[in-house]
């Protein structure tokens, strides 16, 4: 009976996501993405054949999220081994496709040298991409591992900050399933006190100007029977003021050696607001989302996009010059940066899968991310 139990429980959960698999056909290997472009209305995977897809489909966040980036990022050389393209040549242009991002890096850096280094020591170009593949698929398993040690870290830290439970948490952009090799990072905690009861509400920012919390995070929210509320990124702050929120959870792109931190643009007011409500603002990303080599935030390259995601008003469906419906005079220019910097003082903790930093200083995050070395090496 505990066995049917179980099996009913299972059989709850809704269908695994295909965000990005590998596949052999007889025609040769590809990588098979989920076009998130198209969510929520389509689920619609693209087919890369070669690097140069790959790397578009990067550009246009038809595959997106820090942590997947650095999974896709991996893939893409093995990708350029197994099919015959220039590695080297391919591993620099996938790196560079999405340059705040210091996941990507990471992961094409990764598989990278496990091709140089089974090259080098074989002469063997076969075994050179058999080397590729075999860690990306390895950043692929750590991924999902870590998503899951970091939905634990981040659960038993919202416990221990709000004790009365019935978490009422705030996130922004989208950091579930849809950008991981596991179920994500801020999103995966959410999903993890909703599955244990604790979750009151999921107020989910709509993610100007691209909408990856109205179209993603609450296609998530919605799969996994979550309570949730969407809200105009511009209603935060009525929220806090009402006393609606407990907690803001959100993901990173980058974390700076000072414990500043990179996220989706928005990120930051919501820091300030959270700051001023006295409501912990909290950090969920993998150990590989700390660059050492980035001092502080002043150093991080934030990527600026395209002037019509602003002007223009995008949906899957609709075709057009820049992909949507015109909303601003012609010729109006556009501030759109695709993130923002959160300043260290600003962040209660940052949760890892290495466990939790808080407070986030420079030492601390030293600390966390030789701990992180010692353990992989072993």
């Amino acid at each position: 009976m505990a066995d049917q139990d179980a099996r009913s429980g299972e059989d709850k959960r809704p269908t695994e996501i295909p965000v990005l698999r590998w596949e052999e056909p007889p025609e040769g290997p590809v990588l098979v993405l989920l076009d998130q472009t198209r969510l929520p209305t389509e689920e619609v995977e693209l087919v890369c054949t070669d690097p140069a897809g790959l790397v578009e489909a990067i550009r246009s966040l038809a595959v997106r999220g820090a942590p997947l980036l650095g999974v896709a990022g991996a893939y893409g050389v093995a990708l350029a081994a197994v099919r015959g393209f220039e590695v080297e040549e391919a591993a620099a242009a996938l790196a560079g496709a999405r340059p705040t991002a210091v996941n990507l890096a990471v992961g094409v850096r990764r598989a990278q040298a496990a091709h140089q280094e089974a090259l080098a020591r074989t002469g063997d170009a076969g075994q050179a991409a058999s080397a590729a593949l075999a860690a990306a698929r390895a950043v692929h398993e750590e991924d999902a591992r870590a998503s899951a040690r970091m939905a634990a870290h981040g659960l038993a830290l919202l416990d221990e900050l709000l004790p009365a439970g019935g978490h009422r948490v705030l996130t922004h952009c989208n950091s579930g399933s849809l950008v991981s090799g596991g179920e994500g990072t801020a999103f995966a905690v959410a999903l993890a006190a909703h599955r244990e009861g604790r979750l009151r509400r999921l107020w989910v920012d709509e993610t100007r100007p691209l909408l990856q919390g109205a179209r993603l995070t609450a296609y998530e929210a919605a799969r996994n029977d979550m309570a949730y509320t969407l809200l105009t990124d511009s209603a935060a702050g009525s929220l806090f003021a009402a006393g609606e929120v407990d907690a803001v959870l959100v993901g990173a792109d980058r974390i700076a050696a000072d414990g500043s931190v990179a996220n989706k643009v928005g990120s930051y007011p919501l820091a300030v607001l959270a700051r001023y409500h006295h409501v912990p603002f909290i950090v969920v990303a993998p150990v590989t989302t700390v660059d050492p080599h980035t001092p502080d935030g002043a150093s991080i390259e934030v990527e600026q996009r395209p002037g019509y995601e602003v002007t223009e008003v995008t949906a899957p469906q609709v075709a057009g010059a820049g992909g949507g419906i015109p909303v601003a005079p012609l010729g109006t220019q556009a501030y759109n940066p695709a993130f923002d910097v959160t300043p260290p003082e600003l962040v209660t903790a940052i949760v890892t899968e290495e466990g939790v930093v808080s407070p986030v200083t420079s030492e601390a995050l030293a600390e966390l991310c030789a701990r992180s070395r010692q353990v992989t090496i072993s």
